[in-house]
Parts: structure tokens; C-alpha cells; sequence
């Protein structure tokens, strides 16, 4: 239960990213509060899941799937670049977050 709560928190740290992005320096509303409620929920759930998780591991996969998980959202719908060599680097971040994985004992 811990590691699903802490893959929803993953996903909704990268709503947050794209809140941030959408809310134009928190100068338009809704984004806005769409940034601080992703934001607030991502944390809360990263915190239940470190009550039973190893407190390293935990936080290096939900900044690894809000890391790798924000540039491909950049990728896909803002149009970022998609330069192999940024593709291989998200890639070993993704390799590392499913490596943290398997070594966590849990």
C-alpha cells in the first residue's frame, strides 16, 4: 500500500510541476490552486508512505518520478526538447527509481 501511495504522489508531483508552469508565477487563479492542492496532496501522501517505507528510498523514487515524469510531460504537451541525450538521461533516472525499488526490502 505504501509504494502505491507513494506512485500516486509521484504522479501528482508532476501536476504540480505543470500547475506551477500553468499558473504563470500564481498570477491566474485556478492553476494556482490547482498548483497548491497537487502540491499539498504530494506531500501528504509522500509522508504516509515513509511511515513503513525506508525514508531514502522513498524520497529518491517521488523526486525521481516527479523528475523524469515532468520532463516527459514538458516533452508531450508543452513541446520541450526530446534530444536523445535527454531521453537516456530520463531513462537512468526511471532506472534508478525501479532499482531503489527492488533493493528497499519492502
Amino acid at each position: 500500500m505504501a509504494w502505491a501511495l507513494l506512485g500516486i504522489a509521484g504522479i501528482l508531483e508532476i501536476a504540480f510541476a505543470f500547475g506551477m508552469k500553468s499558473s504563470e508565477g500564481f498570477t491566474r487563479l485556478t492553476p494556482a490552486l490547482f498548483t497548491v492542492a497537487t502540491g499539498l496532496s504530494s506531500v501528504i501522501l509522500l509522508s504516509l508512505s515513509l511511515r513503513t517505507l525506508p525514508m531514502g528510498a522513498g524520497y529518491a523514487v517521488w523526486t525521481g518520478i516527479g523528475a523524469a515524469g515532468t520532463a516527459i510531460v514538458g516533452m508531450v504537451v508543452l513541446g520541450e526538447s526530446a534530444a536523445p541525450m535527454r531521453l537516456l538521461c530520463i531513462v537512468l533516472i526511471l532506472a534508478g527509481v525501479i532499482g531503489l525499488k527492488l533493493v528497499s526490502g519492502d
